[in-house]
């Protein structure tokens, strides 16, 4: 893959979370960060009060809002073309950074043409946000000396996501803004190790590091360190797995952490795959709704009871330290990994036999030396250790025991030398609106509750603060079907149908509503679409057709 791949590296931040203080200037786009990443939302809030100007992108009022300078409530699924308007103005006012695109970009003439046509009134019709607005903002981001870019699920989860995050590649780029400190392109990570999840290969077609499983020089350098042969073949991404195994492909999968039954589009789909498995195995701290229909449970440790490494979403690596036991028989994530390993290769010497470790569970390998091999894998923690993750701490690139660590990426040069700006086209949503399913559903978190609820909903005073699914509805819709605030509804899409009372709003447009996705009862992703970005697989679960109907009290 040629373009930007390589400036976006891993989905990471360029930048730093306090770093946002020391922005002039910060687009929000698909990303309700004071309720999804809180703590970095209020350093967005203080970075205002000290006169950085925000720019909210997003299809729903959300609290950032407030403090906004602009809100650009684009219709679900245009975020593309919304982003190409602002790169249109920024080029035909001449406020792009000339000397980095010539110093650090190429493919600038041929970008420059690809969005030619794609004036503010052309993404008006599309986006629904006002030409003039469009303009204002342009001009505000490209005039301020250091502006941000911070983006999550709300931008990805498309079949245009990769596309999107393309999009938002080539702003930060014709303006000046990837390698300098209050600037950067930030995805933020929805979860404490998606970062480390990915950085360790966690994606079909990496290695550790991003090292390519079809690069030979890759996989000889991995066969030598773990002496053995290792595939050229990519594996299938999560949201593969579930036609694999309709169509006989797949015959048994090990869930570790994850509640799919839950968090997957189209999620009947997911259960009847799962269903059919020869063998589910659920590896968890409790028993989630995936683990309920499991063959076996391994009960796994909480992360105050085990011992690693974590990766946050600005790069950092952080220790984690086992404070307490496991309770029962739970083991550490890696003790049942090696177990398990053991047995498949015949050896049951490295079993916990409740001797080793009696008080932390754990069987060797330990994770201490599981690092070690890490910074043996990937030069951009090679100079990384227990010893200095003790008293310092490090964000990678990280190449050498005297090297400080990487807060912002990019800082002199890209990996690929320079920077692609990439062409992009829209296609619009897989699945839009029509007579029969007149509305377009959105989905997301609130503050209170975490992804599926495994822990937060476990919690007593969360639980009472957020206590069941809603969907969340403009007033002069609710008129239109004749629906009083908190009235009982089914709201129906291809694929399935949930019960819910209605919340009516004035946070959202006409034509749209939202269901947050953490409530087993009431699962939004019973009606969410499963159709996926072609390039990274990652599915639509932000816009889908549904239709809303009073249910009838008895």
């Amino acid at each position: 893959m040629t373009g930007l791949v390589t400036v976006l590296g891993s989905g990471a931040m360029t930048n730093t979370i306090n770093g946002i203080l020391d922005g002039d200037c910060m687009l929000v786009i698909g990303s309700n960060t004071t309720e999804t990443h809180p703590i970095i939302g209020l350093r967005m809030l203080e970075a205002v009060k000290k006169g950085s100007k925000l720019i909210v992108a997003d299809p729903r009022r959300i609290k950032l809002c407030d403090s906004s300078e602009y809100w650009m409530q684009q219709r679900p699924g245009t975020d593309g073309p919304l982003i190409n308007a602002l790169c249109h103005v920024i080029i035909r006012d001449g406020l792009e950074d000339k000397q980095y695109i010539e110093e650090r970009a190429e493919n600038f003439e041929s970008f420059k043409d690809s969005v030619a046509d794609c004036t503010p009134e052309w993404a008006e019709k599309i986006t629904g946000v006002p030409a003039a607005v469009i303009e204002d903002v342009a001009r505000t981001f490209a005039q301020a000396e250091r502006a941000g870019i911070y983006y999550t699920m709300g931008i990805t989860q498309h079949t245009s996501g990769t596309n999107n995050v393309y999009c938002l590649a080539n702003l930060a780029v014709i303006t000046g803004n990837l390698g300098k400190p209050g600037a950067g392109l930030n995805p933020l990570r929805g979860q404490n190790n998606v970062q480390g999840a990915s950085d360790m290969g966690c994606l079909p077609t990496f290695f550790p590091g991003y090292q390519r499983c079809d690069d030979q020089a890759a996989r000889d350098k991995f066969a030598k360190i773990w002496d053995c042969s290792v595939s050229d073949k990519p594996g299938l991404m999560a949201t593969e797995f579930g036609d694999a195994i309709h169509d006989g492909k797949l015959a048994g999968l090990w869930v570790m952490g994850e509640n799919p039954m839950v968090s997957d589009p189209n999620s009947s789909h997911v259960k009847k795959a799962f269903e059919q498995l020869e063998c589910l195995v659920v590896q968890d701290i409790f028993l989630t709704e995936t683990a309920e229909i499991a063959d076996v449970v391994l009960p796994a440790a909480s992360f105050a009871e085990k011992d690693g490494t974590f990766v946050n979403t600005e790069r950092k690596v952080q220790r984690v330290r086992r404070a307490i036991a496991p309770p029962g028989d739970a083991r550490d994530d890696l003790s049942i990994i090696n177990m398990v390993s053991n047995r498949i290769l015949g050896n049951r010497d490295g079993d916990y036999h409740g001797i080793s470790d009696p008080v932390f569970h754990t069987v060797p390998p330990f994770a201490s030396e599981i690092f070690s091999e890490i910074t043996e894998c990937w030069v951009a923690m090679a100079g990384m250790s227990y010893e200095r993750l003790e008293t310092e701490s490090l964000a990678w690139p990280c190449p050498d025991k005297d090297h400080p660590g990487t807060p912002i990426l990019h800082e002199e040069r890209f990996p690929r030398g320079k920077a692609w700006l990439s062409a992009i086209s829209w296609d619009g949503p897989a699945e839009n609106p029509d007579d029969e399913y007149p509305f377009v559903l959105t989905t997301g978190r609130v503050l209170y509750q975490y992804h599926t609820g495994t822990m937060t909903r476990r919690s007593e005073v969360l639980e009472n603060s957020a206590p069941a699914a809603y969907l969340e509805m403009n007033a002069l819709d609710a008129e239109r079907l004749r629906l009083a605030d908190n009235e009982m509804v089914s709201a129906s899409s291809r694929r399935g149908t949930i019960e819910l009372a209605v919340r009516i709003s004035d946070r959202i447009t006409e034509g749209l509503v939202f269901i947050p996705f953490h409530y087993k009862e009431a699962s939004a992703n019973l009606l969410t679409n499963d159709a996926l970005d072609p390039h990274c697989k990652i599915p639509e679960a932000k816009v889908c057709a549904i239709k809303i109907t009073k249910l009838e009290t008895v």
